[in-house]
């Protein structure tokens, strides 16, 4: 029998995966956003210096295990890649396989977040984070605006590129 989720974290989960895989009311949520990409899609740039879909697809990766690692205490450095925030991609020549580590690096870190929040204990969704400038709330929360906001920025690429 499965334990019924308090309804805090029930909206909080349900915002997390419409920014990321759910049908949601304001359009294309971030997996969907990269449904059917090429690796040399992902690894196109609209300039010197600028950010990639590619790039942000591992941002993102990377924050929701920032967010998982702040719930469970868990020590900086266990992200499968080095480094933090961006990570230059792709490195070295395009493969489509490297693509595809990638995005199930992205899927693997936001199933590790949603399973990690739907064990919390609602009253430690009150409880600032590590950093002490928000709630774990907030920041479960914001991880699911920041989906939301690279989905935007990567639509908005897809229609560069094809100009």
């Amino acid at each position: 029998m499965s334990k019924k989720l308090n309804p805090q974290i029930a909206l909080l989960l349900q915002a997390l995966d419409e920014a990321y895989v759910d049908h949601a009311w304001q359009g294309t949520n971030l997996r969907g956003s990269i449904r059917g990409l090429k690796a040399k899609q992902a690894a196109w740039r609209p300039g010197p210096d600028k950010h990639n879909i590619w790039e942000y697809i591992v941002h993102c990766a990377y924050w929701k295990y920032v967010v998982f690692r702040r719930i469970t205490g868990e020590k900086k450095g266990s992200f499968p890649l080095k480094g933090s925030n961006f990570f230059p991609r792709p490195e070295g020549k395009i493969a489509e396989s490297d693509w595809q580590q990638d995005i199930e690096l992205l899927d693997n870190m936001h199933e590790q977040l949603h399973d990690t929040i739907a064990k919390v204990s609602s009253s430690k969704l009150t409880t600032l984070s590590p950093k002490k400038q928000w709630t774990l709330a907030q920041e479960i929360q914001g991880v699911a605006m920041h989906d939301v906001y690279h989905t935007g920025q990567i639509q908005l690429l897809k229609r560069m590129m094809k100009s």
